[in-house]
C-alpha cells in the first residue's frame, strides 16, 4: 500500500476519536466516565479477539498486558478524569504535546533522533490546538493537570513501545489490537465497579451511542491506529493526533451549534498544517528506512527494534 494511503487510513482513527465528546454528551449517561471507558474497550476487544482467533504466546502475554494498560486501561480513565476537572479544553491542550513526548521517547527507545522539523511541528500542533479549544474559564485544577499529563505520557509510551516491540510472527494488527483492548478493558472493569457502582439503566440512544463507540470509535479506529504505527514512524503517527480535537471542534460547530471565530479557524489552520508537515518523509537515511519498512514488508513481520536485532507496539 502506498504511503499516502497508509497515512490517510491511520488518520481516520483520531478523526473518529474527535466525535467521542459529542456522542458522550448527547447520548450517554452523565458522570459515568469509567463505565464509558469500559464499554468502549472490553466489547471491542472481545469482538476483535473473536475475529482474530489468536491469543498471545510466550512473552506476548505480559507485553500485551503492558500495552493494553498504557494505551487503554490507564489512558481512558486518566483522560476522562482530566476532561472532567479541567476547564475549556485544557485536557486537549495538554494532550496535544504528545508528539513531543513521543519524539523524546523515540530517541531513547528507538534510536530515532528528533529533527528540528519534528520539534517545530510538534510545537506548532500544540499551539494550533490551544487556539482552537482553549477557553478563558476558571483556575487550573492540579489533579486535572497531572491526570492530563499522565494520560499523554501513558499513550505516548504505549505508542513508542508498540513500534519497538512490533508484533509476534503470525499475528496481524487485528490480533494486537484485540489483545490490548481486552487487557485494557479488564483493567478498567474493577475500577469502574468500585468507583461508579453498578451499570446505569440504558435507553435506546445510549445503547446506540455505546455501540458506535465500541465498534467504529474503538474497534475499527484502534485497529487502523496500531496498523498505522507499524508502517509509520512513532512521531509521524502521533502527529496525526491533533486531528482529534480539530474534528471535535468541527462536529461541535456543525452539530451542536458551537461558534468558531477567527482565532479558532486560525488555530485549525496551524494545527492541520503541522499535521501535514509532520507526515513528510524524514531526511536521515536511518529514519527513512524505519519509516518505509512497513510499506515494503509483509504486514505480519515485526517492526525493526533493538529487541529483534539482539535475538511493536495503540493502541
Amino acid at each position: 500500500m502506498k504511503r499516502y494511503a497508509v497515512v490517510l487510513l491511520t488518520a481516520l482513527a483520531p478523526v473518529s476519536w474527535g466525535t467521542t465528546y459529542a456522542v458522550t454528551t448527547e447520548f450517554l449517561p452523565d458522570d459515568r466516565p469509567l463505565f464509558t471507558g469500559l464499554m468502549r474497550a472490553l466489547p471491542a476487544g472481545l469482538l476483535l479477539l473473536a475475529l482474530a482467533r489468536a491469543l498471545p504466546r510466550g512473552a506476548w502475554w505480559w507485553k500485551a498486558a503492558v500495552l493494553g494498560a498504557l494505551n487503554i486501561g490507564a489512558f481512558f480513565p486518566l483522560l476522562f478524569l482530566s476532561a472532567y476537572r479541567l476547564p475549556g479544553g485544557m485536557a486537549a491542550v495538554v494532550g496535544s504535546v504528545g508528539p513531543l513526548f513521543v519524539a523524546g521517547l523515540s530517541a531513547v527507545l528507538l534510536g530515532e533522533r528528533p529533527t528540528v522539523r519534528t520539534l517545530l511541528t510538534g510545537v506548532a500542533a500544540a499551539l494550533g490546538v490551544s487556539l482552537v479549544v482553549l477557553k478563558a474559564a476558571g483556575a487550573l485544577d492540579l489533579v486535572g493537570v497531572l491526570a492530563a499529563l499522565a494520560a499523554t505520557a501513558s499513550m505516548s509510551t504505549g505508542t513508542v513501545l508498540t513500534k519497538r516491540w512490533g508484533r509476534p510472527e503470525g499475528a496481524g494488527p487485528l490480533a494486537l489490537t484485540a489483545w490490548q483492548l481486552t487487557a485494557g478493558g479488564l483493567l478498567i472493569a474493577p475500577v469502574a465497579l468500585a468507583v461508579e457502582g453498578a451499570p446505569p439503566a440504558l435507553d435506546g440512544p445510549a445503547v446506540g451511542g455505546y455501540l458506535y463507540l465500541a465498534v467504529a470509535n474503538t474497534a475499527v479506529a484502534y485497529w487502523l491506529w496500531f496498523r498505522g504505527i507499524g508502517r509509520l514512524t512513532a512521531t509521524q503517527a502521533t502527529l496525526l493526533g491533533p486531528l482529534s480535537p480539530l474534528t471535535a471542534a468541527v462536529v461541535g460547530w456543525v452539530a451542536l451549534g458551537q461558534a468558531l471565530g477567527p482565532v479558532q479557524l486560525g488555530g485549525m489552520a496551524v494545527a492541520f498544517g503541522a499535521t501535514v508537515l509532520g507526515q513528510l518523509r524524514p531526511r536521515t537515511p536511518g529514519v527513512r528506512r524505519r519509516a518505509g519498512h512497513g510499506e515494503d514488508h509483509a504486514p505480519n513481520r515485526p517492526a525493526p527494534s533493538r529487541e529483534a536485532a539482539a535475538a511493536h507496539e495503540n493502541g
